[in-house]
């Protein structure tokens, strides 16, 4: 039985989608839900899984842009399962024979005794004749192992051979630190790239032209000036159009407070492996923003709504974007009706959403709805920021990291964990007075948690 393999759909709005790696060669064998391929769209990245056992047969190289619904290869389920697997093995060890010469037979010493004659014939005729160069060595892994990783893909293989390039040395920025063409690439022009074996250009030259390198004359160099060019991936195109946008069509302003996370953080300390027992997750920083925000914006509709032309479009419902940075780009899931929610509800909701991110398994509808956004920029070391806005959303609160700080407290200087906070918002829709009692409010309801709980 033959299996089209086929771009899935992701969403109404998307049409097309980059097919930005395959993960298995052509012909190899691969199991039910293993990783096939995965897709770029302008939205999220998405891997495909294969539906059942079978050979594979790619149909659409990586790189190339297909339509949503296009085969890009079939799986085989019929195949010989048993005769399919000698045959990728037999593959596999002709690429390797290619790649390395056969050493000698050490059962096999050269006899001892005069040189036969046709020997010095063939070389008078022949005239001198330089050293053979050694084929450069097959890239190994650190135990010594063949590199010949089926995950990289056929291109990336094919450029690392070529180059004779160990692949335990490059980064890879693909899916689960896969090796991209472009990784490689930037590998080598970066110029870390160690040189292995004898250049091409020098194995073509005569004997008397290979100079050793200690005794070669040395010339100056100018610095090379190294640059790298590479297309914006659908996501990063995507990203940036939206925050020009922002900045373009909305009158966004920045108000700012600081928050003293005291009690918050003896909260975490106290229940923190109880509420790990109980729950399977732990208790952070998040739960609790989230849920001063809700309480914020119960009170302040307009910070939940948006413009629509010469509307003003009220939510009654509150769908909490919690921004999540990836190595692909930053992506903004949505926790639904995060009014409803328990502390262990919302951290299980980021959880998750966090797991899918690296597994690429993100969903359109795992992105839309949502009303307001909470961006958390403290996780890489920000002191202070001024967030863009999420549109069509008219604010967006931003966190940065916790800072002991000497602040006056009763009269008195005492050291504090102290957090700035960040509250960028369409001036079109909310005025000054609103945006500064807004963050007013959560910075009320996280100095003194209880009245979250107590929802007061």
């Amino acid at each position: 039985m033959l299996i089209e393999i086929k771009v899935p759909g992701v969403g109404e709005s998307v049409t097309e989608a980059l097919l930005a790696q395959w993960f298995k060669n052509d012909g190899d064998l691969v199991q039910k839900d293993e990783p096939l391929f995965v897709i770029e769209t302008d939205k999220v990245t998405l891997e495909v899984v294969a539906e059942d056992d079978g050979v594979l047969a790619i149909k659409v190289p990586e790189g190339e842009t297909v339509a949503i619904g296009a085969v890009v290869g079939t799986l085989d389920t019929a195949a010989d399962v048993a005769k399919a697997a000698p045959a990728a093995a037999a593959l596999e060890a002709a690429e390797t024979r290619q790649a390395k010469p056969t050493p000698p037979d050490p059962e096999k010493p050269k006899a001892p005794g005069p040189i036969p004659e046709e020997e010095p014939q063939a070389s008078v005729a022949a005239g001198p004749q330089p050293a053979a160069p050694e084929p450069p060595p097959t890239p190994e892994a650190p135990g010594g192992r063949i590199q010949s990783d089926q995950r990289l893909a056929p291109s990336v293989r094919r450029l690392v051979a070529e180059k004779s390039l160990d692949p335990a040395l490059i980064p890879g920025t693909g899916p689960n630190g896969r090796i991209t063409k472009g990784d490689v690439v930037l590998y080598l022009e970066s110029g870390r790239a160690p040189a292995s074996g004898v250049a091409p250009d020098q194995a073509m030259a005569p004997a008397a032209a290979r100079v050793p390198a200690e005794i070669q004359p040395t010339a100056a160099v100018p610095d090379a000036e190294l640059v790298s060019r590479k297309t914006m991936s659908p996501l990063r195109q995507r990203i940036a159009a939206r925050l020009l946008e922002a900045k373009q069509n909305t009158a966004m302003l920045t108000t700012f407070n600081e928050i003293d996370m005291s009690q918050v953080m003896a909260i975490r300390g106290q229940y923190k492996e109880f509420f790990k027992q109980k729950y399977q997750v732990n208790l952070g920083m998040m739960s609790f923003f989230i849920k001063a925000c809700v309480a914020a914006l119960k009170e302040m509709a307009q910070i939940n709504a948006f413009v629509d032309g010469k509307d003003i479009v009220e939510h009654h419902y509150y769908h909490i974007g919690v921004a999540v940075g990836s190595e692909r780009g930053l992506v903004v899931p949505v926790i639904r009706h995060a009014d409803r929610l328990s502390f262990a509800g919302l951290e299980q909701a980021i959880v998750d959403y966090v797991k899918k991110i690296n597994e690429n398994r993100l969903e359109i509808s795992d992105l839309e709805g949502g009303t307001f956004t909470i961006s958390n920029g403290g996780v890489y070391g920000s002191l202070l920021s001024t967030p863009i806005l999420n549109i069509p959303q008219s604010a967006i609160l931003g966190m940065h990291k916790i800072e002991k700080r000497p602040v006056v407290i009763d009269d008195e200087i005492v050291v504090r964990p102290m957090m700035y906070v960040a509250l960028s918002y369409d001036h079109r829709i909310v005025d000054g007075r609103e945006a500064v009692t807004f963050l007013k409010r959560i910075k009320e309801c996280v100095e003194n948690p209880e009245r979250i709980m107590m929802e007061i």
